[in-house]
């Protein structure tokens, strides 16, 4: 049975890039965090499951996808966890989320964070407008390109980290900050990452 291409569009800024809406465009599912439903909406496209506490849902959207809302009034975790649990509980073992940046500063660093839970259970990446970012938990070759803007944060501070194929090479590197690893570069086709313990974060831009 082929893998489904499913998106989790969250309701931060609506993407405008030509990749994420690509994402949109090809997926046979789109699963909608609350709000979000409005944006796909209005951009022609038909949420397949609208998930959340319903605090920004529209009528519209109500009355207009009555049998695709799932609301979960868990106040213990924000709604594009319970989107990606519930991908999960359906059989869903790889997704891709969308629209998760932008607008608020604090939603926008949270959603990036718990790219790093979210790996543990699914096989996730996160792409803006900007670029694609992908949790690791284990040493890993990054297929890339000669000159792609790469940028590396560690969630735990005692993780070591070693490269290849970077610019700026790290060297059993330990992460005091978020600030320390960004803005390297790939030197050819693809790098490598080693470190322990996991996760990292890597951010990687699109061509210009």
């Amino acid at each position: 049975m082929p893998l489904k291409k499913v998106v989790v569009v969250a309701d931060g800024s609506f993407p405008v890039h030509p990749v994420p809406l690509k994402y949109i465009r090809e997926a046979d599912v789109i699963v909608c965090c609350d709000g979000s439903a409005d944006e796909i909406d209005n951009a022609g496209f038909v949420p397949d499951a609208i998930i959340g506490d319903m605090d920004s849902i529209t009528s519209k959207i109500v009355n207009k996808y009555p049998g695709r809302i799932f609301m979960q009034e868990d106040q213990e975790t924000n709604d594009l966890t319970k989107s990606v649990r519930w991908c999960k509980e359906k059989g869903y073992d790889e997704i891709v989320i969308l629209g998760a940046t932008g607008k608020r500063e604090d939603h926008t660093l949270g959603n990036i964070s718990l790219l790093a839970e979210y790996a543990r259970f699914i096989k996730v990446r996160m792409v803006t407008d900007s670029g694609i970012f992908y949790p690791l938990l284990e040493p890993s070759d990054i297929n890339s390109f000669n000159g792609q803007q790469v940028s590396i944060f560690s969630i735990n501070s005692d993780t070591e980290i070693t490269s290849s194929g970077l610019r700026y090479p790290l060297t059993g590197r330990k992460l005091g900050n978020w600030w320390e690893a960004t803005l390297n570069e790939s030197l050819g086709d693809s790098f490598h990452l080693s470190f322990s313990p996991g996760p990292l974060l890597v951010f990687m831009k699109f061509r210009d």
